[in-house]
């Protein structure tokens, strides 16, 4: 084990576990699916600055895209979604988003579907509304993606866009299990690497962790390919490239006391806790 590695262990036995959903899974506290619907108006709530909930779902389709266990879809159709699709790469998730959809009776609103979000199944302009939360960070192609949900979306229509930047405190997403703030700023990739395999070692689920985090590069080398480091800047690029002028556009800071040191290019990565972007067909 790298000299580095163990430091961070150590280091890491100092802060204190955050609640991740993982651990409350493990734990028997609740399903991934039901802490994601408990938690569904947390994904909405920077949107209701500028847009009500009836405008976002009242008699709407419904994409969610990147929607893990689908708990935050099936608030969605609680909160008068005619449709709902849960749309999530992995197929793993998709009993226990049946199993919730029908414990809350809304089975008859919902659909789980397994696909990638840069190749959707669904028709030109057949979805009102798009959600993306907490996903754009993930996606392989983000500007693949941001065309098939333009191009699903009816006119009109509005894609609501959230996510925590790379450099946010827990922007590496290893929270379950490494507890340090802003800890891929301290310790290059290969050390977190070694470290989560070795902390994942006293999970009954740590294989599984790994395999859903870490993969190898053609040269051997692992990395965490669950995220692609989407920084501000970088999204930003990318909405020039793809012409998209958003209909709202907002950082929300970690801190209020935080809200104008987020207007500094290299302190906005560190202390924006969400980008909140809504586009408009």
């Amino acid at each position: 084990m790298m000299l580095r590695t163990k430091l961070l262990l150590m280091f890491n036995k100092c802060f204190k576990a955050p609640v991740h959903p993982f651990n409350l899974q493990r734990e028997g506290v609740k399903s991934y699916a039901m802490w994601q619907y408990e938690k569904g108006a947390d994904t909405i709530k920077f949107y209701l600055k500028k847009y009500s909930i009836e405008e976002m779902f009242t008699g709407k389709t419904v994409a969610d895209i990147g929607c893990g266990a689908a708990g935050k879809s099936l608030y969605y159709a609680a909160n008068g979604a005619a449709k709902v699709y849960g749309v999530e790469i992995l197929e793993k998730y998709r009993s226990e988003a049946d199993k919730l959809a029908s414990e809350l009776g809304l089975a008859d609103r919902f659909e789980f579907i397994c696909a990638d979000a840069a190749r959707l199944p669904f028709a030109d302009d057949s979805i009102d509304t798009m959600i993306m939360n907490d996903a754009m960070e993930h996606v392989d192609q983000p500007e693949a993606v941001l065309r098939e949900c333009r191009r699903v979306l009816r006119p009109g229509g509005r894609l609501y866009v959230n996510f925590p930047p790379y450099h946010h405190p827990f922007g590496a997403h290893l929270s379950d299990l490494i507890y340090i703030p802003w800890v891929h700023l301290f310790f290059p990739e290969k050390v977190l690497v070694e470290a989560y395999k070795e902390l994942a070692k006293t999970c009954p689920d740590g294989q599984e962790r790994i395999d859903f985090r870490i993969s190898k590069r053609e040269d051997g080398t692992e990395y965490f390919s669950y995220i692609n480091h989407m920084t501000i800047k970088r999204f930003e690029r990318i909405l020039r490239a793809e012409h998209i002028t958003p209909a709202y556009y907002h950082h929300e800071p970690l801190r209020g006391v935080f809200r104008h040191l987020c207007r500094l290019p290299l302190l906005r990565e560190m202390l924006v806790k969400m980008v909140v972007c809504v586009i408009e067909k």
